[in-house]
């Protein structure tokens, strides 16, 4: 059993001690939902992070991607990027490096923040199989494993793991009628290493072997939806729910091996699916914390995903989602800048305050209460200082002063609130 599952028994740790005061959740309560999986905490025992809790009764999450390219690989651009993405509200940081130097850049991350680290480690595996061997397809069930580990040791928090997709999966995709076909990078290294090799997937052949390593260094599984609709019109179709089911099955291993748990989900998907799209994922997965990308709701705003996401990612969290994984404006277009990951963090910070609020989380509330209260008062340092992005207000308004603090040049001597104010 990890150190966070000895809850079942009666203990509680000090990672749900501190996750219990800043969620303002009875400690008890909060024990009982890591015992059953509804929350977890991604803490390995190889790093100090910061507790975080993912799942049932807590404020909704936000993890933000980061990670050199083969096209593009700066270790200080990743880690200035990390920490504008730490500031201005992400959770958790998640490491797709695929660069040269990719390991660089996991140490430099790992040691310049304290938020919780996910990696997917197949990527690894598929890089260290393309140098040595001449292709991705080329990788060794050892390659997958080795990758899996040497990160554990290091201190990722949480993984995400394509254990999904099976031959029988792949084989559904090949008859199915999408238009995308398979989008997710994971997913794409082990179909192909499927269909090349003519052999199941070791993540799910071979799973037991890696609830071992994950139970003794304490990381949290992340289930990747490798076969995630990537337009759509392929949405909640019969390869994704197919996975999905596959995916329901891996989370009850997970648990019974005393290892944390979550399942990634969808994706591009229409407005009008994506609450049925949570639902179903928390029946077939037994409630455990679900973590989306998105969802994208329209697959014509190359430029404005982060916008596109952030109105999918309120009605996905409204409607049971915990975890959001941002989306910035270079979706679909190149690897994000500096300024890509602020807006994508705001943008999916918006989103979750917004689902937050419609759950009705006290401190979600709260918040809003002192904005109103702010803005009745003409209190605009307090306006700043709970915005999302304190500056970008600001530098508005500084833009197009006033003479008089109780104004702003939108409606001037006319403002509705002076109005009232000096006349009640």
């Amino acid at each position: 059993m990890t150190q966070l599952y000895q809850a079942g028994k009666g203990q509680t740790t000090d990672e749900i001690r501190k996750v219990a005061e800043n969620e303002g959740i009875d400690v008890q309560k909060l024990t009982r939902r890591v015992a059953k999986g509804h929350v977890v905490i991604p803490t390995n025992k190889n790093r100090n992070t910061n507790p975080c809790g993912i799942g049932k009764g807590l404020s909704t999450k936000i993890n933000a991607n980061l990670g050199s390219s083969p096209e593009l690989e700066n270790v200080k651009l990743e880690i200035k990027k990390a920490k504008i993405a730490v500031q201005y509200g992400a959770d958790a940081l998640m490491d797709l490096s695929t660069g040269p130097n990719f390991r660089e850049v996991r140490k430099a991350i790992i040691e310049s923040t304290d938020v919780p680290l996910g990696t997917v480690p197949i990527y690894q595996a598929g890089i260290s199989a393309s140098k040595k061997r001449g292709a991705v397809v080329n990788m060794e069930e050892d390659d997958m494993f080795q990758a899996i580990e040497e990160q554990a040791k290091q201190g990722v928090d949480f993984m995400t793991v394509h254990s999904g997709i099976t031959l029988d999966t792949v084989e559904k995709v090949k008859r199915s009628e999408r238009i995308m076909g398979i989008v997710s990078r994971g997913g794409a290294f082990l179909a192909a290493w499927i269909l090349h090799n003519q052999e199941e997937n070791p993540l799910y052949k071979n799973y037991d072997y890696l609830l071992e390593i994950a139970r003794e260094h304490d990381v949290t599984l992340s289930l990747g939806d490798g076969l995630r609709p990537g337009c759509l019109a392929d949405a909640s179709d019969i390869p994704q729910m197919g996975e999905l089911l596959i995916l329901g099955d891996l989370v009850k291993r997970a648990r019974e091996s005393g290892v944390q748990v979550m399942v990634e989900g969808p994706g591009h998907v229409p407005l009008n699916q994506v609450e049925a799209n949570m639902q179903i994922q928390k029946t077939v997965c037994n409630g455990a914390p679900f973590y989306v990308l998105g969802p994208i709701v329209t697959d014509l705003a190359p430029g404005y995903d982060h916008i596109t996401s952030a109105i999918g990612g309120a009605l996905a969290a409204w409607s049971g989602a915990d975890f959001l994984c941002y989306v910035t404006p270079a979706e679909h277009l190149s690897i994000p800048g500096v300024k890509d990951v602020k807006e994508g963090v705001v943008a999916s910070k918006i989103a979750a305050q917004a689902a937050d609020v419609a759950n009705g989380h006290k401190a979600a509330w709260d918040k809003e209460l002192e904005m109103a209260r702010a803005r009745k008062n003409f209190d605009w340092e307090k306006q700043y200082q709970l915005a999302f992005d304190s500056d970008k207000p600001k530098k508005c308004r500084e833009r197009k002063p006033t003479a008089e603090s109780d104004m702003c040049t939108m409606c001037g001597e006319f403002c509705a609130l002076r109005i009232v104010r000096d006349n009640m």
